[in-house]
């Protein structure tokens, strides 16, 4: 057979069964994994009715845990938005000893377990640990308070903006903060209007992810907590404590409320890629 006789084909091509199986087998794994557990806690939570979702909702505990999540939150995210920035700037548009060691230290959380992270904050301001007695003789509390929770959620997702900036960052280059600089503009001035405005989008990515991470925090804010309740709770530890005081439907109704925090991030995050589409393809093509 001659080269000629050979028919081209796609490489991505398939036939209209195997893209039909493979479609049927994504959807499948999303309402089995995502979709179907996400539906089961909603259910859950109204279980003794609206009333009963609203009562839970409205214990002095539970709001307690809510204003802690917040406030977590609200600290952990822009502190890990300034390091963020810093180290993305750093690694995309500087040369300098060390660089790539900076570039692995970032990824150290994802590596480490969140209950590891915990226990060196403890080892380190805890009463018996390595700073407990300066801190203890100048009436410091880091440890079973809201210091702690902070540094613990700020160690597990400080990686998030970072690394959502350092790729998009090194793609565009180094040619309009020189050309910047070139025309006498400061430092200060080539961030805020050159590459701040190219990196917009990837900085907005990721402090959503951030943010939904700092919300949904479990493991290290557990083991720095104490568990108090009304004080140290974040709406996670709290779910823990009503659902081992067998309080099945109140653990759910709050589950629900955390889950719709985490949904109405993932809606804003689809709601400006769509907005902004264009846009955001001319920036990641720049």
């Amino acid at each position: 057979m001659s080269v000629a006789a050979l028919v081209y084909r796609n490489p991505t091509q398939e036939s209209r069964a195997t893209r039909l199986a493979l479609t049927v087998l994504a959807i499948g794994f999303v309402a089995l994994f995502l979709l179907l557990p996400l539906v089961s806690v909603f259910a859950n939570g109204l279980a003794n009715g609206i009333s009963g979702a609203r009562a839970a909702l409205s214990n002095s505990d539970t709001l307690s845990s809510v204003r802690l999540t917040l406030i977590v939150a609200a600290i952990a995210v822009p502190c890990n938005v300034a390091f963020g920035i810093a180290a993305a700037w750093a690694i995309a548009k500087f040369d300098f000893r060390g660089k790539s060691i900076l570039s692995t230290l970032i990824d150290i959380p994802f590596s480490v377990s969140p209950v590891v992270s915990g226990l060196v904050y403890v080892l380190m301001f805890g009463l018996q640990g390595w700073l407990g007695p300066w801190l203890r003789d100048h009436d410091i509390r880091i440890i079973f308070a809201l210091p702690g929770i902070v540094l613990a959620t700020m160690f597990v997702t400080f990686p998030f903006v970072a690394r959502e900036l350092v790729p998009l960052m090194i793609d565009q280059g180094r040619d309009e903060e020189e050309a910047a600089v070139s025309l006498g503009a400061s430092g200060f001035k080539t961030f805020l209007f050159v590459t701040l405005p190219n990196v917009k989008w990837g900085l907005l990515y990721g402090v959503l992810l951030c943010n939904a991470r700092a919300m949904g925090e479990f493991g290290a804010v557990s083991v720095v907590s104490g568990h108090i309740r009304g004080l140290t709770n974040t709406m996670p530890l709290h779910i823990e404590v009503l659902y081992n005081d067998y309080s099945y439907a109140a653990a759910f109704a709050v589950a629900s409320l955390l889950a719709m925090l985490a949904l109405v991030t993932l809606v804003l995050k689809s709601f400006l890629e769509w907005r902004f589409a264009d846009e955001i393809a001319a920036t990641h093509r720049h």
